[in-house]
């Protein structure tokens, strides 16, 4: 009944208003005006800075601990000139996430939308139905990533690197058609969330691959360039699927023979112009292998807190020389004994396959039909489905993830405070060299023992003071049992910080699922929506779509093809992401088709598919262009090259892609041209394929 009546709601049948002398108005000037600035925000996020008298907080935070929420507050803060100032200073972030809510939030208050714009930005408008939307990829995102979790992208990674070998342009040609597939098939971000972690190991461990750039843009590149093939690999294809009310089957058979010939034309490109240099793609790679402990070793699974230890959470203090030591041997051991759980993994990738097979189906049946069933019906029970087989595998496993989390938890500690004594030995030396006169030592000297005053700060007494002070904390933590022991009292903040860490002992790959699903991906596309629904009604879409129509008149289908991947590649980078430029254009080609259903004068069905089907390229491709805000998935990319120490700039980003973006978009569009004029004539479009 839900579904019904949200189906009723939609609107579709009203006619679209075309009236561009809304323009004129203040409120839509403003209304324009909130759009650019939130998508230039999203592209330069920032933050703002909001004071509160400090008696207020102070009364907010006592009042939190007398409720029990959380622990008695630490009022000594930032002091300036020996007393607390007046005011609490907070960063609000002004980023993708809070930028449109802000902007629609504004935009209601001075009354520039209302609950049309609302309405149709969340329950849909003449066929783009943005909680169907969000369902689908969700739900579909679930299982994707779940399968991602099981360790089967990266044991199929390190089957790839088996087969290539230490022969640098054989083993980039495999992981390119590697991530091509596999991209294709479960989409961009799986990719992006293993792929690109894979690289980074791998590249850290080749002692003659200098930079690891030509094998992370290029993974980045194609897993953008295959998510265009289906359209459960990327929202862009279902917002523009939904708009134009295109089949699955038909989309995919629209688009494939232009992304294929993009993939094959692009590789020579890469590897022989673009990234043709020794240092990054050597002719031999020289791997260093696993050393012989670790050979044999039962491979753990990373999802378990503390499992492994990466120099992430293990900090830079400790001296460089171990530490290259221990993060090349991390490194080795996650791509040449990657952990692999054949339960979820088989599990996983089956009901994978089944549910694209099942959603291909029931949108066949649906169009061929003239009904519409959303897609959810079949992805959301499936992702439940997925769901219960990680909590069951997880509860079934639990006394061997606890036992790990639990020993990994000690290692670490135990760790921190080695770093925390050493670091406090070699400050004590330094104090003393300065009383005597001497030279201090510095973080830098890491191949000298510190030694000052006649007192040596050996590793052995660095090793007998930490074992004294992990005594002393294995005690209190035993006293802990004891009845009369002093506890820190139970708060509601306490309560979800040992809940949550519990579930990620118990259910690892579920939390890891929960953790990397793209949830902020739902505010910002909702929001954005709204937005562009403001803009229909304030009269710039149809002013837009009237542009459009002079452009194509001038320049007839090839102008269409060439104009609508040039905008559309652009827009990606100013528009708020690929999906923001999808919502956008798709609103100005309804509005195009408005003019000639109005006008008497229908688009040809060349024209009019090939404007289409060009975005569709665009929108995919783009995300590969100027900034990483082109897309989530580049936003994403960036985090994780990061987090792997690798530091990738604006200007490199768009150095880099400039060229890339170049030859795809040409290859790309060119073959589409050819054939929509051997598949496609002058005769008017059908409103639906």
């Amino acid at each position: 009944m839900l579904t019904l009546f949200l189906r009723s709601t939609k609107g579709e049948d009203e006619p679209q208003d075309l009236d561009t002398s809304k323009i004129k108005e203040w409120r839509s000037i403003v209304t324009l005006i909130v759009f650019i600035l939130t998508n230039v925000n999203v592209l330069f996020p920032f933050q703002i800075p909001i004071y509160l008298p400090r008696v207020l907080w102070t009364s907010v935070l006592n009042l939190a601990s007398s409720l029990r929420m959380i622990e008695p507050p630490q009022h000594p803060t930032r002091l300036r000139n020996g007393k607390a100032g007046a005011l609490v200073r907070f960063q609000f972030p002004m980023n993708f996430v809070t930028a449109p809510l802000v902007a629609d939030l504004f935009l209601l208050a001075i009354l520039a939308i209302g609950r049309k714009e609302v309405h149709d930005g969340t329950i849909g408008a003449r066929g783009i139905a943005p909680y169907d939307i969000m369902l689908f990829f969700l739900s579909l995102a679930y299982i994707a990533i779940s399968v991602d979790a099981s360790g089967l992208i990266r044991w199929l990674a390190f089957k790839v690197l088996q087969k290539g070998g230490k022969v640098g342009h054989r083993l980039y040609f495999y992981l390119y058609v590697f991530f091509f597939s596999l991209t294709a098939f479960i989409g961009n971000d799986p990719i992006i969330l293993s792929g690109t972690a894979f690289l980074s190991y791998m590249t850290r461990v080749s002692s003659n691959i200098k930079h690891p750039r030509a094998w992370i843009y290029t993974q980045f590149s194609v897993a953008n360039i295959a998510s265009a093939i289906l359209v459960s690999s990327n929202p862009t294809n279902l917002v523009l699927a939904g708009a134009f009310k295109i089949t699955f089957i038909n989309y995919t058979a629209n688009v494939i023979v232009p992304v294929l010939v993009t993939g094959i034309v692009l590789f020579p490109f890469l590897l022989y112009i673009i990234f043709h240099d020794e240092s990054l793609i050597p002719a031999s790679i020289k791997m260093e292998d696993l050393p012989p402990e670790l050979k044999n070793k039962k491979p753990v699974n990373p999802n378990i807190p503390f499992a492994k230890v990466e120099n992430d959470e293990r900090g830079r203090e400790t001296e460089p020389s171990s530490d290259e030591d221990e993060d090349k041997k991390l490194s080795l051991e996650e791509i040449l004994n990657p952990f692999l759980d054949k339960k979820g993994a088989t599990f996983g990738a089956s009901l994978m396959a089944a549910t694209l097979i099942a959603v291909l189906v029931l949108n066949a049946v649906s169009s061929a039909r003239g009904e519409e069933h959303p897609v959810f019906w079949v992805t959301l029970p499936a992702a439940f489905v997925m769901f219960c087989f990680d909590l069951t595998l997880g509860w079934l496993n639990r006394k061997e993830t606890r036992r790990i989390a639990h020993e990994g938890r000690r290692r670490a500690e135990s760790a921190q405070v080695e770093r925390e004594v050493r670091r406090k030995s070699v400050e004590q030396a330094d104090i003393n060299a300065i009383g005597l006169g001497d030279t201090p030592h510095t973080t830098n000297s890491h191949n000298e023992k510190p030694y000052a005053s006649g007192v040596a700060t050996s590793s052995t007494n660095v090793q007998e003071k930490t074992q004294e002070i992990t005594s002393k904390d294995h005690a209190a933590q035993a006293e802990e049992g004891k009845p009369n022991a002093k506890k820190n009292r139970t708060t509601l903040a306490s309560l979800i910080t040992r809940s949550y860490r519990s579930a990620q002992e118990t259910f690892p790959t579920t939390m890891t699922v929960f953790h990397h699903l793209p949830l902020a991906l739902i505010p910002f596309a909702f929001c954005m929506f709204v937005l562009v629904q403001a803009l229909v009604t304030k009269g710039w879409v149809p002013v837009f779509a009237y542009g459009w129509d002079n452009w194509v008149e001038k320049t007839g289908t090839v102008g269409a093809v060439g104009g609508m991947g040039f905008v559309s590649v652009i827009l990606c980078n100013f528009a708020g992401t690929n999906i923001g430029t999808t919502i956008l254009i798709s609103r100005v080609i309804q509005a195009w088709q408005e003019i000639h259903r109005r006008n008497g004068v229908p688009i040809s069905d060349r024209t009019f598919w090939g404007t289409v089907y060009s975005m569709a390229i665009g929108v995919n491709y783009g995300a590969f262009s100027l900034a990483f805000s082109a897309s989530l998935a580049g936003m994403l990319w960036r985090d994780i090259l990061g987090r792997k120490h690798i530091r990738v700039g604006g200007l490199e980003f768009a150095r880099v892609n400039l060229p890339i973006i170049a030859i795809t978009m040409v290859v790309g569009l060119t073959v589409l041209i050819g054939q929509i004029y051997v598949v496609r004539g002058e005769g008017p479009y059908y409103r639906a394929e």
